[in-house]
């Protein structure tokens, strides 16, 4: 199992020691550093910036949100940044919901989910094989576009620039079985958002349990080297409790029924509530501890050795670490070394 660093997002500004920490990893030998994406920074400038700042390590989107730009413009940051790194990146792509995608995108979300990812990377994937012009008669993503308002005019095209890999790793953020499942089909990879190490068919579905050779599948955990595991657990509850209670409307929230087909189905309802109610600690020690150190590896050193063994069990092929100091990073590392 091979590690990576998730330095996520910026919050209300960007981390001062993000270039420091993808240093570290790659000094300590991880596979991978990956930059996320919200409604605030966007995923490829970090990636850029920390690529012109290391030489080995991997470059990973988790996630690039598939709203946020057409799939020939996300294929062109790919293609620009796997040059400049000298074929390091990796791309991460994940549809996120309709509050995000209406509420900030200014799109309307679409009905059918799995046909547009589907399209999304049929496209990303001619621009990259540069094989002929871009073409697809889809129902999202047509190119050329020819919808009713379309001048009639539009040339199927190919990138000027000759991508670096034709073959540039496409991997996926899904959550329910089926899109899980389309994962496996048309992807590379697959980033999970929670990972239970121990049921990983009960949750995802038995599309999980027969993996194709060399699909990456790479879920995020918190990581945190401490002696009190309630406290290194509540930088996990706080996560949980804005991902389950506020990222989505409380009729259609993916992470809460995540966390519902995980077994927490009356637990994450209620995180629901008290979040929209406005009761935001409340909901965040709603979170059982149980859930969140399913998730996470947290505690003292030992403890954590004595659970990643059941990570290495698994179908994982790549730890991403949310971790917050350099000390974790290098017990990781030693652990997993």
């Amino acid at each position: 199992m091979r590690l990576g660093l998730a330095l996520g997002y910026w919050g209300r500004g960007p981390s001062p020691d993000h270039v420091q920490l993808a240093q570290e990893a790659e000094r300590l030998g991880y596979e991978s550093v990956w930059t996320a994406e919200s409604w605030g920074s966007d995923a490829f400038t970090p990636l850029t910036w920390i690529a012109a700042q290391t030489s080995r390590i991997k470059l990973g989107t988790a996630v690039a949100q598939m709203a946020a730009r057409s799939p020939t413009t996300t294929a062109m940051h790919a293609l620009t940044l796997d040059h400049l790194s000298g074929g390091r990146m990796m791309l991460g792509l994940g549809l996120s919901g309709p509050q995000v995608v209406e509420g900030w995108y200014g799109r309307p979300f679409p009905k059918s989910p799995l046909t547009a990812t589907r399209e999304y990377v049929d496209v990303v994937r001619q621009v990259l094989k540069r094989q002929a012009p871009v073409e697809l008669d889809g129902r999202f993503h047509s190119h050329p576009y020819r919808g009713p308002d379309a001048t009639g005019i539009g040339k199927a095209l190919k990138p000027i620039t000759h991508p670096l890999r034709p073959d540039l790793p496409v991997l996926l953020g899904a959550e329910g079985p089926k899109n899980v499942a389309q994962t496996i089909r048309i992807a590379d990879g697959w980033l999970p958002l929670y990972w239970s190490p121990s049921r990983p068919e009960g949750v995802y579905g038995e599309a999980v349990a027969d993996l194709p050779e060399g699909f990456v599948v790479a879920p995020m955990a918190q990581v945190r080297v401490c002696d009190d595991i309630a406290e290194g657990l509540l930088p996990v509850k706080v996560m949980l409790g804005f991902y389950i209670g506020g990222m989505g409307h409380a009729a259609r929230n993916f992470h809460a029924d995540l966390m519902g087909r995980m077994g927490y189905e009356e637990e994450a309802r209620r995180i629901q509530r008290l979040f929209l109610d406005g009761h935001k600690e409340e909901a965040v020690l709603a979170v059982p501890d149980a859930f969140a150190d399913e998730i996470s590896l947290v505690g003292p050193r030992e403890r954590i050795a004595e659970r990643l063994e059941l990570w290495r069990k698994g179908p994982v092929t790549d730890l991403l670490a949310l971790s917050p100091d350099r000390h974790t990073l290098r017990v990781l590392a030693e652990l997993n070394s």
